[in-house]
């Protein structure tokens, strides 16, 4: 590790300083070394009201403190990529407000890779976390798949990535916490097939504003974003604002009206967000070829089926047997083959919708 290097993990990992106090004092210094060297020259610029005795260490102390954090980053099998890092992303260094350190638990390597981030809401209508899976799945024949690790659009977006190992998670807190603490098992499983990524070192819990932050990063990351859910005041709308700022590509499921997990994609639309409904409409916006796999074959019975769900939307199963003219226990046992062939899905109160 550089000296450039040490300079920017110690003040990222080892001052209580926030981003805009580190960045006030890297533009005095003019660079990560000066400030190394002579910190208390330039810390009286943010250490105020109380706060000017926390650093009166001097340059072997900070040493000795960078060594320490080296030292537990190697212990727990993670690395460091600093902003003048040769694999430090170039799509996050141009960024305004690009973070001066990633920290990473799994394959390093996944960051050299072309991206494409996939979220959604925490509530996200089980049609959208199954196409969402699938997409995801898809995406990974050229992508790798950026997303978060909470519910619904995170947790379909991993479910189908997961298995590829084509998956970068990045997380709101520091690496040593998990948030939700409910899918700390996930957590796990991407750690050890693809990569856990954070700008908050260690121990870092969740504060106000750790969600947006994280969401500039998921957007910088990637070539392009598929938005599968998001109400009007999801925070996944923020990761949408920040694509639409960094130029990127973005995609978002459609929805009917009034439904309220969809307004927000809809809404996108109108601001010139792509409509995807299939990983074509995805691979035809960066020239790939269109997916090689063959629709399944469906019955006279699955067919009416489809027919009738592409229609009228989300049915009672009741309500489709009778739109069919098929009996209760012949619709009851196509909407299963149609669930196993990967083409509805079912909901809560009996109900199915087509993906």
């Amino acid at each position: 590790m550089t000296e450039t290097e040490r300079a920017l993990l110690w003040l990222a990992a080892c001052t209580p300083l926030d981003y805009r106090e580190r960045v006030t004092l890297l533009h005095a210094a003019k660079h990560p070394v000066a400030l190394f060297n002579e910190f208390e020259k330039f810390s009286n610029l943010v250490l105020k009201g109380g706060r000017n005795g926390v650093y009166n260490s001097d340059r072997p102390a900070r040493e000795r403190e960078t060594d320490e954090v080296i030292a537990r980053l190697k212990a727990k099998n993670r690395f460091a990529v600093t902003y003048v890092s040769e694999d430090y992303p170039a799509s996050v260094k141009a960024i305004p407000d690009a973070p001066l350190v990633l920290f990473g638990e799994g394959n390093r390597e996944l960051l050299k890779k072309e991206k494409f981030c996939i979220v959604g809401s925490r509530i996200t209508p089980p049609w959208a976390e199954k196409a969402g899976k699938k997409i995801a799945g898809e995406l990974t024949e050229k992508f790798v798949i950026v997303t978060g690790l909470a519910e619904g659009g995170d947790s379909a977006a991993i479910a189908g990535a997961l298995e590829s190992g084509k998956l970068i998670c990045v997380s709101p807190c520091g690496l040593d916490e998990c948030y939700p603490a409910s899918h700390a098992h996930l957590k796990r499983q991407v750690k050890e097939k693809g990569l856990l990524l954070s700008e908050f070192p260690f121990g870092e819990k969740v504060q106000k504003g750790f969600f947006h932050a994280r969401n500039r990063i998921l957007a910088a990351l990637s070539e392009g974003v598929l938005i599968i859910s998001a109400g009007l005041k999801s925070g996944t709308i923020i990761t949408a604002s920040r694509a639409f700022d960094y130029g990127r590509d973005l995609f978002v499921f459609p929805y009917n009206l009034g439904v309220k997990q969809g307004e927000g994609c809809n809404e996108l639309i109108k601001k010139g967000a792509y409509i995807a409904t299939d990983v074509d409409d995805i691979f035809f916006q960066y020239g790939f070829a269109p997916s090689k796999k063959q629709p399944p074959t469906l019955s006279a019975e699955e067919a009416r089926i489809m027919e009738v769900l592409s229609e009228n939307g989300e049915l009672h199963a009741a309500v489709i047997a009778e739109k069919t003219n098929l009996q209760i226990y012949e619709a009851a046992a196509t909407l299963s083959s149609l669930e196993i062939k990967g083409l509805v899905t079912k909901s809560g109160g009996n109900k199915y919708s087509a993906i």
